[in-house]
């Protein structure tokens, strides 16, 4: 499997080629970001999980962007377009999600295994998902479908 800068990479030359300004974009914001991690100082080095990792972050940047352009209405429209645009981008690098039905799965699951009834524990059983499955559950996803089988 290539690395997430290889593939990265590639994605870029093409871009060039179809003069796919966009793309062209989000590669350069997520390249600089790359950059300004190396020269840091932090003695970063450059892996496939640093562009892993700034993939994600960038990706969470876009996503809270997307909430605000969203609030915004009519005046947002186009920014709005842009930020999913790039988020579509980012997510085709990240871990693959679970969708409701199979967090809220996980969750009925940890909820028996530990004898967690009560709607006030709705947190601690998010917090127990979210220790051995970090990388494929969103939180708010979780939180939702916490309260919803316990009450809450």
């Amino acid at each position: 499997m290539t690395s997430v800068r290889d593939q990265i990479e590639a994605l870029l030359r093409k871009a060039r080629v179809e003069r796919d300004e966009p793309t062209r974009n989000v590669i350069g914001m997520i390249k600089n970001k790359v950059l300004v991690a190396l020269k840091s100082g932090g003695g970063v080095q450059e892996d496939d999980k640093l562009w892993a990792d700034t993939v994600q972050a960038y990706a969470k940047e876009v996503q809270k962007a997307i909430r605000a352009y969203e609030e915004v209405g009519e005046q947002g429209a186009t920014l709005l377009a842009e930020a999913r645009f790039e988020l579509a981008f980012c997510e085709q690098f990240l871990p693959k999600r679970l969708d409701e039905a199979a967090t809220a799965a996980l969750l009925r699951a940890l909820a028996t295994e530990h004898t967690i009834t009560d709607p006030k524990q709705a947190g601690k059983l998010v917090g127990l998902l979210m220790k051995t499955h970090r990388e494929v559950v969103d939180p708010a996803i979780a939180k939702k479908a916490a309260e919803a089988i316990l009450g809450g």
